[in-house]
Parts: structure tokens; sequence; C-alpha cells
């Protein structure tokens, strides 16, 4: 598996994760808990900005990658 296909199966996995949490920050009844869930949920979503950034980044320096 070339790190390109690597980090978009990272990439995937976050955003299931993000998913999920959104999901848990909806049903929480605490609020000091559903605002630790959106807070962490919002640093989820840079980590999957930056991470595609990395991406188009590897499929630019290495064409062979792109579409993988």
């Amino acid at each position: 598996m070339t790190v390109a296909a690597q980090v978009k199966q990272t990439i995937a996995s976050l955003k299931g994760t993000k998913a999920t949490l959104e999901i848990f920050s909806n049903i929480t009844q605490e609020q000091a808990n559903r605002e630790l869930l959106i807070k962490n949920t919002a640093k989820l979503s840079n980590i999957i900005v930056q991470l595609e950034q990395r991406v188009k980044t590897l499929e630019f320096e290495e064409p062979q990658y792109k579409g993988l």
C-alpha cells in the first residue's frame, strides 16, 4: 500500500470518527460533555483538512499515486 493510499484510508477513518462524535454531541445531555465533543469534532475537521492537503501534495509530487 502506498503512502498516499494509507493517508486516504486514514482520512476516511477520521471522517467516520468525526461523524460518530457529531452524533454523540447531539444526543449527550450534559453541556460540558457536549462542548468537549464539539471541540474535538472541530479539531478532527482541521486534521482532515490538513491531511487532504497533504494528499494533494503527494499526488502532485508523485503523479502515479493520483486516484489511488
